[in-house]
């Protein structure tokens, strides 16, 4: 698929920071309509997101999309319970996985790819402080690297 297709809306830094990632999926997201538009212009806060299974559907919880500024009576909650989309087969692997190995689900990034709104979801387990500190150390290495490399005319 070309990168002309995909819109970025909103990204999740801070679970890459917070979780070691095993496993992402692309899934889609029941929307209303006022909801699209916040998402078109970027109205969007990923903060303590995650998603559950209930029942055989997924859910992402505690995202929220900012209300529509030209919205009317009928305007959407902004933080509410919303609906992935997602194959069953891949569902039933995904239950396994997750909640029977104790790992969690959450949301990467949102994204819109072909005018369809997406979400980037992983399936991630919590790193330990000392991971932490060892990823910002290779972070801090990294860019260090790399200003000797500019220095250096390379």
């Amino acid at each position: 698929m070309d990168d002309a297709s995909i819109k970025n809306i909103a990204q999740n830094r801070k679970a890459r920071h917070e979780y070691e990632i095993l496993d992402t999926y692309e899934v889609g997201i029941v929307l209303a309509g006022t909801e699209v538009k916040s998402l078109r212009a970027n109205k969007v806060q990923f903060a303590d997101s995650y998603a559950t299974i209930d029942n055989g559907e997924l859910w992402i919880h505690s995202m929220n999309i900012t209300p529509y500024d030209h919205g009317n009576v009928h305007n959407h909650e902004p933080v509410r319970k919303r609906k992935l989309l997602m194959h069953k087969q891949e569902l039933k692997k995904l239950y396994v996985r997750a909640v029977e190995r104790g790992l969690s689900l959450v949301p990467l990034r949102i994204y819109f790819k072909n005018k369809v709104a997406k979400v980037e979801l992983a399936l991630v387990r919590g790193k330990k402080l000392h991971d932490k500190r060892s990823s910002i150390a290779d972070r801090d290495a990294r860019r260090e690297i790399d200003r000797k490399m500019k220095e250096h005319g390379r």
